[in-house]
């Protein structure tokens, strides 16, 4: 049975570390003794080490032992005997390039749906969906294919941002751009606003968080979804 937590980001706004999801992952890796965390989207283009090494002050303090994918000589075979995984955020494209790079994809996706605990935020939250189409992430590195993991039948777009009244900023919005997406894709993208989440338990998909998430589905006017909602059907 898939165990699955999709967040918008790792970090709100005065907050440290994974802090406002510390009573769900109490949850949602109780009994996992040693997490293995995928370090490739490399925030700020920071080292594997150091991103490893962030991750583990805070899931030590769940009694939780972290070793980066990149420790491993194999890393298919690391994947295949995890207790859980930890995907972070950083640049998508960075992460899913790394992915292909190491075959990763169809492992992951297999052990996830086996019942492995996975937790992404951000970029680690946008492989979920069906694509990577739908990143923020400009596109620094060169990737096979769009496709991700699929563990979501839509895609996502983590940090949604909502226009801002009276702003004069004359680029293009969030909305607009996911507009630009359905043009060429059919797929339902969900925009996670910061401190949203999604919760999968096998087939059943919650929007968890305080706030409310924004639903684009391609020839229909977005429509704003309430946490506690059902997402299981969404295509």
């Amino acid at each position: 049975m898939k165990k699955i937590i999709i967040a918008s980001t790792s970090t709100l706004y005065n907050g440290g570390y994974l802090d406002y999801l510390k009573e769900e992952l109490k949850d949602h890796f109780a009994g996992v003794e040693r997490l293995i965390f995928i370090p490739y989207a490399r925030p700020g283009g920071i080292s594997h080490d150091e991103y490893t090494a962030k991750v583990s002050v805070f899931f030590n303090e769940l009694g939780v032992k972290v070793r980066g994918l990149h420790e491993f000589e194999d890393p298919i075979a690391a994947i295949e005997q995890a207790e859980a995984i930890f995907t972070g955020g950083g640049n998508t494209f960075v992460l899913v390039s790394m992915l292909y790079k190491f075959n990763l994809l169809n492992v992951i996706e297999k052990v996830v749906k086996k019942g492995v605990p996975y937790l992404g935020t951000s970029a680690g939250s946008n492989i979920c969906g069906l694509t990577m189409g739908t990143t923020n992430d400009m596109p620094i590195v060169y990737q096979p294919s769009f496709r991700t993991l699929g563990l979501v039948s839509f895609n996502i777009n983590p940090h949604y941002l909502d226009p801002i009244e009276g702003s004069t900023h004359m680029g293009e919005t969030r909305e607009t751009r996911i507009n630009e997406f359905h043009h060429y894709n059919p797929q339902s993208v969900l925009g996670l606003r910061e401190g949203s989440w999604l919760e999968v338990l096998g087939d059943k998909i919650t929007l968890k968080g305080n706030l409310s998430a924004r639903l684009f589905q391609k020839g229909k006017e977005p429509i704003e979804i309430e946490t506690g909602s059902d997402l299981s059907d969404l295509k």
